[in-house]
């Protein structure tokens, strides 16, 4: 008999079809009269469960507390139960083969877990609540009011100049130190207080489940955790201990509590689509049923890892449901942002969808999006089976969301040919029709992409370069001449460093010479037009922590596991892009006081030249990137029967020069849209 408790190549031999085991729960659950532990495994001859003392071997005070053979159950699960509450205690599986190999497994159901996610750890619940938690609710903020907010927890508090206590920097802990400022800038806020003040109302984390890249015994690497190992465990390198299965618990709620006190919903980042390793814990439990496979027997590869999880598997279907159901009410996440949707088939969405609907409260106020994409093709699925893929946004439920990549190259240029423009940098004739439906939400048409509330408007994610980024490179390749590395996929530019350093000071300026100077303005103020644009869209807008102070990662497209101070939020550099914020907050703070900026119609008024103007209820809205001055007919905005308007609101900077204020509205009277301007008015 060979035990294997390595990262092996798992065993192929299986038979099909196996039992379903879709009512009783699985897992280790902690109830009123004990704990009750169950495996489903339809195709083990035995399976044994040990239990240990602590999360790892090697620990001190390591011990197998002993080993128990379960149960066959017809359903195909193995159960055993214990009259104790065993809250606290690791364990694993033996899981023998009719050939008499044997694998060691971790519980896939599992929601405990050791150092790494090694061992498997019995959890009571109510053990690991902060004070108070009975009390943490979903913030009231209404969806018309969501304007979301990404960021990984490590790049939120690693930046030493952030105010964060040492040991909570790149900890779950960060989020909830209030009152935090600049170093040598006391007035200056960071980390929660920061967010206060701009004014987002949801922050969506990038995973925080266990994952496989970062070694939590050091934790002395970065990565931004696409490679699940426990679905159901947060991951112990951003807690204070990760040795202690309860503290990662703890302290996810203790950030989630925060959070909620605050005001700002939590979205969590899940990925359901891949794994760490073609070797996880699913894989070894059931060989050949949880990962997809093509008619050779090749693993699937539509998600670039080379795992592709058989979400339409019914005993998959079960656990997403299950899994991000408990997230929901045990952590209290308010919404759900799915990696690659476009892997995950529709019955499967429209199930958690369904599921989280069920619980009592504001279960229907959960949001869930997603990517409606994948990375390359998966493998042939039955002819029912439909794809949560932009050709099947239609199946979705209408309160199931997906980003919507079009807009986003439409203002800003080809994500991955980065010296190609976009409207606001240097594409304005070529993308205008594009940018009038883009603003709608691409509610209109053939390009119909739902209602308003299922689609993420944003500029700028945590792939690809950053919003500054692009704008550096289109207009060095642009304005400057710099250099372009063509490839298939991909085109890169040769920008100077000076550009993303982005001083613009006097001393900055004077020193960088008039040609670079002059593509740093344009790149500011086409910034300040993409986020112009995307904060009066109708949808849900999005952004990349930091884009609000000009976030640079120096042309890095894929930082996943680059150093923690390429990735950082850099807490200087938002102190000294403290302009920008508060244009941001403004535009946020605008776009909350008024519904009608979510999902009220545009209507787009037609100009001679390529600006983008729209009214929305009692809003004019003009955008122009261009180098000449554009001028707008009051009366063909239909504004004229309401009477005057007056300046709302001009874009604080983004403007050559100022918009004029008060202008009446009858026959001759025009609106001047200076060159780079984003402007706002209202009726008076």
């Amino acid at each position: 008999m060979t035990l294997v408790d390595s990262f092996a190549q798992p065993n192929t031999s299986v038979a099909e079809p196996f039992p379903l085991c879709l009512e009783r729960p699985l897992g280790a659950v902690v109830t009123e009269t004990g704990t009750q532990f169950a495996l489903w495994a339809p195709s083990a001859q035995k399976v044994t469960l040990r239990l240990f003392s602590r999360g790892s071997m090697g620990e001190s005070g390591d011990a197998l507390i002993g080993q128990y053979t379960m149960r066959p159950e017809s359903d195909g699960s193995w159960t055993y139960d214990f009259a104790d509450n065993m809250h606290g205690v690791y364990y694993d599986f033996l899981i023998e083969r009719d050939c008499g190999s044997v694998d060691r497994v971790a519980d896939p159901w599992a929601r405990g877990a050791g150092v790494n996610g090694r061992r498997s750890m019995v959890v009571d619940f109510s053990r690991t609540n902060p004070d108070g938690w009975y009390r943490d609710h979903m913030p009231d903020v209404p969806l018309a009011q969501t304007v979301v907010w990404e960021t990984h927890v490590g790049d939120f508090s690693n930046d030493p100049a952030g105010g964060f206590p040492e040991s909570h920097r790149g900890k779950y802990l960060a989020f909830a130190d209030d009152g935090t400022s600049l170093e040598g800038h006391p007035d200056f806020p960071t980390g929660l207080a920061y967010l206060k003040k701009l004014g987002v109302t949801a922050v969506q984390l990038m995973p925080i489940y266990d994952f496989g890249s970062v070694d939590e015994t050091t934790c002395d690497r970065y990565n931004w955790g696409y490679d699940p190992i426990n679905y159901n465990v947060p991951e112990g390198s951003y807690s204070t201990n990760p040795f202690d299965g309860t503290t990662r618990i703890r302290e996810v709620k203790q950030m989630v509590q925060a959070l909620h006190s605050a005001g700002i919903k939590v979205i969590m980042d899940v990925v359901y689509n891949h794994m760490f390793s073609t070797d996880n814990w699913f894989e070894r439990t059931v060989p050949k049923y949880f990962l997809r496979r093509k008619p050779n027997g090749a693993l699937a590869n539509g998600s670039g890892c080379g795992c592709d999880m058989a979400t339409e598997r019914k005993m998959f279907r079960r656990f997403i449901v299950e899994s991000v159901t408990f997230w929901a009410r045990e952590y209290h996440m308010d919404g759900f942002r799915f990696d690659l949707m476009g892997l995950i088939d529709v019955d499967t969405m429209n199930a958690v969808r369904a599921a989280l609907d069920e619980i009592p409260g504001r279960g229907r106020d959960i949001l869930m999006y997603g990517e409606p994409w994948s990375a390359g093709a998966t493998a042939p699925l039955p002819s029912d089976t439909v794809l949560a893929d932009k050709s099947g946004l239609s199946k979705l439920d209408s309160r199931i969301g997906h980003f919507c990549d079009t807009t986003r190259d439409t203002i800003k240029g080809h994500v991955f040919f980065s010296d190609r423009p976009g409207y606001v940098n240097g594409g304005m004739h070529e993308n205008v029709a594009a940018a009038r439906e883009a603003v709608d939400a691409w509610r209109r048409g053939k390009h119909s992409e739902g209602v308003a509330g299922q689609v993420i408007q944003y500029v700028s994610a945590h792939d690809d370069l950053t919003l500054w980024d692009k704008l550096c490179a289109s207009f060095a390749a642009g304005s400057l001449g710099s250099t372009v590395a063509e490839g298939v996929n991909e085109n890169t530019v040769d920008v100077p460093k000076v550009m993303y350093d982005a001083d613009f000071s006097a001393e900055g300026l004077a020193g960088v010479g008039p040609q670079i100077a002059a593509a740093l303005t344009d790149v500011m103020d086409a910034n300040k037009l993409a986020v112009g644009i995307t904060l009066t869209s109708a949808g849900i807008p999005f952004m990349l922590s930091g884009e609000e102070f000009a976030r640079t990662k120096f042309g890095s497209s894929d930082s996943y596991d680059s150093a923690k101070e390429l990735n950082w939020l850099d807490w200087n550099r938002a102190w000294q892009k403290r302009d920008l914020i508060e244009y941001y907050a403004k535009l946020i703070a605008l776009r909350k006081s008024d519904p009608q900026w979510f999902d009220g119609n545009r209507n787009i008024v037609d100009t001679e030249g390529d600006e983008l103007v729209f009214r929305v209820g009692d809003y004019l809205m003009a955008a122009n990137p261009g180098r000449h001055v554009g001028v707008i007919d009051v009366a063909v905005t239909g504004l004229e029967p309401i009477g005057g308007i007056r300046r709302y609101w001009c874009g604080l900077g983004s403007s050559v020069s100022p918009v004029e204020g008060n202008v009446s509205a009858g026959d001759g009277d025009y609106l001047i849209v200076p060159p780079h301007t984003f402007a706002i008015w209202r009726l008076q």
